[in-house]
């Protein structure tokens, strides 16, 4: 039977924080050689079901029976993996299995079954079973290997008892540790805890990733243009250094030299980077708007669903654009941190709110800039800042505005996400200013020719000073 939760303990949430690790090279072996035996696991699994598909058996995909499989295997098949961390694999490959099945029950002919091998494949372990020290865990391996510890980048953010379970996993080479725990969700003072009569409406979008209308004339302008900067230079950079080793790359089947293997390090170095940039600005942005809803006293987001927008094809650059966007993890991010901030999420649907005034309630032609007009009465306001406040009168599952009036907000804050980002959102790569170090070092005053590619040039002309030709 599910246990009870006792109704005055206080409410949790789980949440996962992604720590790197120091270790020396004994110890990156062993780490990589756990990733490595996890792989083997998966594998081990995918095969057996092969077999059992072709003597047309049903497969073993629950993960009782996995386990049982496991056991008969016998202790030390797979180097120092222990079983909790073998467990944590067919846990994984059972719970894929059966969410593609669902899928397809549904109709979903797209979801596929695991049937890929895996050679890195992400381990955890569960509490109880590792051991955490300050900055030191110590991770768990086969009985009778070296007892195998590791040192954290920096401190677990939370108590050592809060702590449920760590992940081992590698991303672009770099090993990473997870770390879950049950994190209490917010108790504020009595008479400053969130509102749930009071509501707030957030619009999505590439430029300004939130866009928040509040209950009392408020507004909150996240900016995202250093975001679509690291995206658009990323993609620039990643093209110029394709374009620079393209007559070295090896042919199929041909094997990489020691070059092409610093370069692909290099390139997966960078990628991963480039991840790790978006991801925390995409955070900044979720914590301003959360922060911003707390001291409004806001109890309910209601937020605007754009994810019908990814079924539409639009052309090749602006299906680049929505994919950038990331619209689910968005999505995620600000609906984990107003979990835990007691506030609640709610999706509607934002058709339209962008391009119909609410004053008049009539149609407008999507505007060129950033203000809507309409041309039917006098009313002029923010575009996303409308929509937001249009979003905020709709409820789940309803597509049309409310009775209650459109209030838009009169005073609006404005932050910006991705402080971190190199140049505070200029150019990593600029080449006008790489012009303007040529000339201030006594280098040659014009590029030789030939040397600039289109994609280049655009980005040359994106930079211009005003007034400058």
């Amino acid at each position: 039977m599910p246990r009870r939760r006792d109704p005055a303990a206080p409410r949790v949430v789980h949440r996962t924080a992604r720590i790197g690790l120091r270790v020396t090279p004994g110890q990156r072996r062993r780490c990589f050689g756990l990733l490595r035996s996890a792989g083997d696991v998966w594998a081990c699994v995918l095969e057996v079901n092969a077999w059992r598909r072709r003597r047309r058996d049903a497969p073993l995909v629950g993960y009782q029976q996995l386990c049982r499989e496991l056991a008969a295997s016998g202790p030390g098949t797979f180097a120092e993996l222990d079983c909790t961390g073998a467990r944590s694999v067919l846990r994984r490959f059972s719970d894929a299995w059966f969410a593609a099945a669902k899928r397809r029950s549904a109709g979903d002919v797209s979801a596929r079954f695991p049937r890929r091998r895996r050679g890195l494949v992400p381990v955890r372990w569960y509490h109880g079973t590792f051991t955490l020290d300050g900055r030191q865990v110590r991770i768990p391996t086969a009985r009778g290997t070296t007892p195998l510890w590791v040192r954290l980048a920096r401190d677990v953010p939370y108590p050592a008892e809060q702590v449920r379970s760590i992940t081992l996993l590698c991303e672009g080479r770099r090993l990473f540790l997870d770390v879950a725990a049950e994190v209490p969700v917010a108790v504020y003072p009595p008479g400053e805890e969130p509102d749930p009569g009071r509501v707030a409406g957030v619009d999505l979008g590439i430029i300004h990733p939130y866009a928040v209308a509040g209950p009392d004339g408020e507004g909150l302008l996240v900016s995202g243009r250093a975001i679509r900067a690291e995206h658009r230079m990323h993609l620039a950079d990643t093209k110029a250094r394709r374009r620079a080793v393209a007559r070295r790359a090896p042919k199929p089947g041909e094997k990489g030299s020691r070059r092409w293997r610093q370069y692909r390090r290099r390139a997966r170095l960078v990628e991963g980077r480039h991840r790790r940039r978006v991801r925390q600005a995409q955070h900044e942005a979720a914590s301003t708007v959360i922060s911003w809803a707390v001291r409004q006293r806001v109890g309910v987001l209601h937020v605007g669903d754009p994810r019908g927008v990814l079924d539409l094809p639009a052309g090749r650059r602006h299906n680049l654009r929505l994919r950038q966007w990331q619209i689910g993890r968005l999505l995620q991010v600000l609906t984990d941190k107003a979990t835990l901030a007691g506030i609640t999420v709610r999706l509607v649907d934002e058709r339209d709110t962008s391009s119909t005034c609410p004053a008049c309630r009539r149609r407008v032609p999507k505007p060129r800039g950033r203000t809507l007009s309409c041309p039917h009465c006098a009313f002029s306001g923010h575009r996303d800042l409308v929509a937001a406040a249009s979003i905020a009168t709709r409820t789940p599952g309803g597509g049309s505005t409310t009775p209650a009036a459109v209030v838009l907000p009169q005073v609006v804050t404005h932050r910006r996400a991705g402080w971190h980002l190199p140049g505070a959102g200029r150019s990593r790569r600029d080449p006008r200013r790489r012009r303007e170090d040529q000339l201030a070092r006594g280098g040659p005053p014009h590029q030789p020719v030939g040397s600039r590619s289109p994609a280049t040039a655009r980005i040359h002309n994106t930079h211009r000073r005003p007034g400058e030709r």
